[in-house]
């Protein structure tokens, strides 16, 4: 497994998530391309996506239901600025996830994270496990916990 599967996996087991990390064979790395795959409705996917602030440039990651699209006025007040997607190198940089694979696992602490609460309405969710066919499947209370991100009203 590539190091960044492997530090999802590290990181679902420091935090006590119990997961299985599958390596699909074809591309995960849209919602739609992840629920086709996975075999589920494309809201229970969880998409990662990393933006940075304009004026601070520190990464945030906010966990959104794959239907739905992230509201940036929203995610930038809690930001406390705005918003800018993140460039991809910075976000492999400090993350070490490359886009298209970016796991809400395995973050380091200077990376914010915030969720939307659409998520919580599902008994399963599915995630990038760090690479671009790798998923997991996890209930998602225990994966916002295990992502340490706090629920927040984030969706346009």
């Amino acid at each position: 497994m590539s190091k960044s599967v492997n530090r999802v996996a590290a990181a679902a087991a420091e935090a006590g998530l119990e997961i299985e990390i599958r390596r699909m064979g074809e591309s995960t790395r849209t919602a739609e391309e992840a629920a086709m795959q996975c075999g589920c409705a494309v809201d229970q996917i969880v998409k990662s996506l990393v933006f940075a602030g304009q004026t601070s440039g520190k990464l945030h990651l906010f966990l959104v239901s794959g239907g739905h699209q992230l509201d940036l006025e929203k995610a930038g007040r809690l930001a406390g600025e705005n918003l800018t997607r993140a460039d991809p190198r910075k976000v492999r940089e400090e993350t070490g996830f490359a886009i298209g694979g970016v796991s809400p696992l395995g973050h380091p602490d200077s990376v914010r994270r915030y969720a939307d609460a659409t998520l919580l309405g599902f008994m399963t969710v599915w995630a990038a496990a760090g690479a671009h066919d790798a998923v997991f499947a996890a209930e998602p209370n225990a994966l916002l916990a295990a992502a340490r991100a706090e629920v927040a009203d984030i969706v346009a």
